[in-house]
């Protein structure tokens, strides 16, 4: 009676139970509820910290200033930034698809705010709404190769690398987080077990969107291509729809985007650092062929399918060799010389793994180690014959994104959340194992390490511990000095004196050239941008050349000031490049003639240029 009685008195509470668990067995309640705990997460951890509404990165500036001259009246089309360089502009290589949504925020608060508040409110929201997205793909993605529990764990994997990434923070408005929420919805797409054709719809659509975003995610975009035309080689009539949806949906969007956001003037034009000509072509011939092939050549056996796979990839490189030969090598290695020296070889995110391990050899771990673990783990499943085509998809989609991680830094952050999928289908198993015996350490040992392998973060934080040991504590503590001094030079309070200046060209170093875009009126010969090259070269000139030459160079410019902080690193490197150059005896206390003192800001000099007769 006892027994029965308990019995009933539980029933109710473990029926909540199972409903509960049901509800969060589904995609839909399980991605809002992660999404909605880590936004709120995100915002009440990072806001309260925040010095400024706008990200650390330069990027994250530039866009504004870019959504700035579009909300002022500045054609669609044009994305020339006429306020950048000394040709009269400088055209930049970003999209407008990125611009508009953040452009609509500030226009919408801006009813009910003053306009920096209402660019706070929008900086704010638009980065971590991405977090949405990029928790449904990683959602959808663990649910079809692994059931309710891969889709948990691939979920609880992202929400730790969001929190330990800049990417989604308010203020990071740069394409990056848009660009990992659509390769990730591309892969998700690819793993549907039952060749959907709508899947294949998304997917063509995001590889459309993210080639129009930027150039990065072209490795990305060309591998999902590759994926869908061997597996329709492969498989034949299962997969011909999707195979035809795929090639058309990602022909029609790539031109809707080209058309709709390319000006006419630039139909024409082939560059390999936006969505032009060569990329646009490249995609709609590759997609068009696919959508074709599919159609007409359903009676084909496996050998003939790959016979016509194997033609249409030649017509795509004779295609790429007659519209787009230069854009078959990095397009950066066609800058000078002296701007792959000093400038592009100290940008972080553009350093090779050699690079890293040079400057930084503690991040290594955090870089590549979980993409190198997810691919042996693939490896592994598949000579296991263990859900080959899943693993054999991601193992190809991880170990592109990981090359381009050792060629570009910039590419880790791809590899790794890539890497979330397979380590979930092996965080699974060993579980399993490991609550098979529960008696048995090493099971339940090795269930924690697989884990804990899976996060890029603790290869970070192992790699401090690592560090504080071996006394690297003081160099980093030097870095970090540094770094807060550069940071100085780029604030509101050192960009402050040019307010009170009629607009006139500025010279100052390209660190210090996107926070005077946006905190001032004025002209600036440079930034960190490749787009414009004969200004960041005549910035550097400037500053190498001894006092009486640069007096010719800054006449060239047009200059109407000078800008010189001692805490800006790259100054620091031109001065000891050449003792006798004008940053050098600027530092010295060695004014000449020709430079009037103006004003003093938060470590910057403000000098009036006054060309001598």
């Amino acid at each position: 009676m006892t027994n029965a009685a308990e019995m009933t008195a539980n029933s109710p509470s473990e029926s909540k139970l199972a409903k509960l668990q049901a509800l969060f067995s589904r995609l839909w309640p399980s991605v809002l509820a992660y999404s909605a705990v880590l936004i709120v997460a995100v915002l009440v951890l990072k806001l309260p910290n925040m010095k400024d509404y706008v990200g650390p990165d330069n990027d994250d500036g530039m866009r504004l200033v870019e959504v700035r001259d579009l909300l002022n009246g500045q054609n669609w089309f044009d994305l020339m930034q006429y306020r950048l360089g000394v040709d009269g502009g400088t055209l930049m290589h970003w999209s407008r698809l990125i611009d508009l949504p953040i452009a609509s925020l500030i226009k919408f608060f801006g009813m009910f705010f003053a306009i920096e508040r209402a660019e706070a409110i929008a900086l704010a929201i638009w980065p971590v709404s991405l977090i949405f997205p990029l928790m449904l793909a990683m959602g959808i993605a663990g649910r079809r190769i692994g059931g309710a529990m891969a889709m948990h764990i691939s979920l609880c994997l992202t929400s730790l690398t969001v929190m330990t990434s800049g990417r989604f923070l308010p203020g990071a408005i740069d394409h990056h987080n848009a660009q990992q929420a659509l390769v990730m919805m591309m892969a998700a797409m690819l793993l549907d077990p039952r060749y959907q054709a709508w899947s294949f719809i998304v997917a063509g659509f995001c590889a459309a969107v993210a080639m129009a975003i930027g150039a990065e995610t072209t490795p990305a975009v060309a591998s999902i291509c590759i994926i869908v035309a061997i597996a329709w080689a492969w498989h034949g009539e299962i997969y011909a729809a999707a195979a035809k949806a795929f090639g058309l949906s990602f022909a029609l969007f790539i031109s809707l985007f080209f058309f709709g956001t390319v000006p006419p003037r630039l139909y024409s034009a082939v560059t390999c650092d936006n969505l032009s000509l060569g990329f646009y072509s490249l995609s709609a011939i590759g997609g068009g062929l696919l959508f074709v092939s599919a159609v007409f050549t359903r009676r084909l056996s496996r050998p003939g399918r790959f016979v016509a796979l194997a033609g249409i990839g030649v017509c795509v490189a004779i295609s790429a060799v007659l519209i787009a030969p230069q854009c078959l090598h990095n397009p950066l290695n066609d800058l000078d010389p002296m701007l792959i020296e000093l400038w592009l070889s100290g940008i972080s995110e553009a350093q090779s793994v050699i690079g890293i391990s040079h400057t930084e050899p503690y991040a290594l771990g955090a870089f590549y180690a979980t993409g190198a673990f997810a691919m042996a783990a693939c490896l592994f499943r598949i000579v296991q014959r263990d859900r080959v085509e899943i693993h054999l998809i991601l193992l190809f989609l991880i170990t592109v994104s990981w090359i381009i991680a050792l060629i570009q830094v910039r590419g880790a952050p791809f590899s790794s959340l890539l890497a979330i999928l397979p380590l979930a289908l092996l965080i699974i198993d060993v579980r399993r194992v490991s609550n098979a015996d529960r008696e048995n350490v090493a099971a339940a040992l090795c269930f924690i390490l697989v884990v804990l392998a899976s996060v890029p973060a603790v290869w970070a934080i192992t790699a401090d511990l690592i560090a504080l040991r071996r006394d690297e504590q003081a160099l980093r503590n030097e870095k970090a000095a540094q770094e807060e001094k550069q940071a100085a030079c780029k604030s509101r309070e050192a960009i402050a004196p040019l307010a009170e200046l009629p607009v006139g060209m500025v010279v100052a170093p390209s660190e210090m050239g996107v926070p005077i875009l946006r905190f001032s009126a004025q002209h600036v010969i440079t930034a960190p941008y490749h787009r414009n090259p004969r200004g960041m070269l005549t910035e550097l000139h400037i500053g190498l050349a001894e006092p009486k030459e640069a007096e010719a160079f800054l006449r060239g410019a047009g200059a109407m000031a000078l800008a010189f902080c001692q805490g800006d690193i790259s100054s620091q490197q031109l001065q000891r490049l050449k003792p006798d150059g004008l940053y050098a005896q600027l530092a010295k206390g060695n004014i000449p003639n020709y430079l009037q003192p103006y004003a003093t800001a938060s470590g910057v000099q403000y000098f009036l240029f006054k060309p001598v007769d």
